[in-house]
């Protein structure tokens, strides 16, 4: 691997780099426009390193029997660092990824490469427009949608509101689950409204992140789970004793009293998520 390599990307001009994990020999962080956004392990895919992935992982690895292969949809690719995970925990499951950024996409593909024979397809453009145009026969199949799009360090607005959920929930098999990884600070005004917003479109929420993430006194991920399943409350105790810890997980009444108020997103009122102050991503590098 050539050391630090980097790529202006075509679409948004950001800088995409692949540096060295300072603290873990043979792992990797994507940065892009100096935000990491993904850590790969290539020869361990099934080992998650980012707090919020890891508690995404806890997720995945409770839609279906351990090993069992699902089908599962990603809306942004970054590292690729979960279908990696799928593929290496869940062996023969489907895979779609869908990135605006081809470059990224064949960047890390090069530098990081992916399982062979891993079944995932790649499709490019904006995640609302591609998910509008999937196939058919993919709506009512899909056991996990994970929704982990940045522009950098923020979210973009028109894939956060009510019509943009509305749209990924057709693609849901009656068991399965919409994933969100929504960075937020201080009041969590912008995690309160989004979960307001997937809470209209499906019965049941959970919210789970790092205690004081989740009690609004520091910016950090929140990890939202969305279902018609009505089992989801029951995966609260095992997510929160997988860790990372402190961890603390939200449902029903308490989750009702976390949002009450918040506004439901649409695209006449949606904003991007707030920007983080530049210190949180810094890191020591040997």
């Amino acid at each position: 691997m050539v050391a630090h390599p980097s790529i202006r990307l075509a679409s948004s001009g950001l800088r995409a780099t692949i540096e060295p994990d300072p603290y873990q020999d043979g792992a990797f962080i994507l940065e892009v426009d100096g935000t990491p956004q993904s850590h790969v392990f290539v020869d361990h895919p099934e080992e998650l390193f980012f707090e919020y992935v890891r508690r995404i992982g806890h997720v995945i690895d409770s839609v279906a029997d351990e090993g069992e292969p699902i089908t599962a949809v990603h809306l942004g690719g970054g590292g690729l660092t979960l279908p990696r995970f799928i593929e290496a925990t869940r062996p023969g499951s489907r895979q779609q990824v869908m990135e605006l950024e081809p470059d990224l996409i064949d960047f890390v593909r090069e530098h990081l490469p992916v399982q062979r024979g891993a079944n995932i397809r790649y499709r490019y453009g904006d995640a609302r427009t591609v998910v509008a145009k999937l196939p058919a026969g993919l709506r009512g199949t899909v056991d996990v949608v994970v929704v982990d799009i940045f522009a950098g360090a923020r979210t973009p607005a028109h894939v956060t509101t009510l019509e943009f959920f509305t749209e990924v929930a057709t693609l849901l098999a009656p068991e399965g689950v919409i994933v969100v990884n929504a960075a937020d600070g201080p009041g969590l005004a912008f995690v309160k409204s989004q979960i307001a917003t997937l809470s209209a479109v499906l019965p049941h929420v959970l919210a789970i992140a790092e205690a004081q993430v989740l009690k609004g006194r520091r910016f950090g991920n929140v990890v939202l789970v969305a279902s018609r399943r009505d089992d989801l409350d029951d995966w609260m105790p095992r997510l929160m004793a997988r860790g990372p810890h402190p961890a603390q997980a939200l449902s029903g009444v308490k989750l009702a009293q976390l949002v009450a108020g918040a506004p439901i997103v649409t695209d006449n009122t949606a904003i991007d998520s707030p920007t983080p102050n530049k210190t949180i991503f810094q890191t020591v590098k040997r």
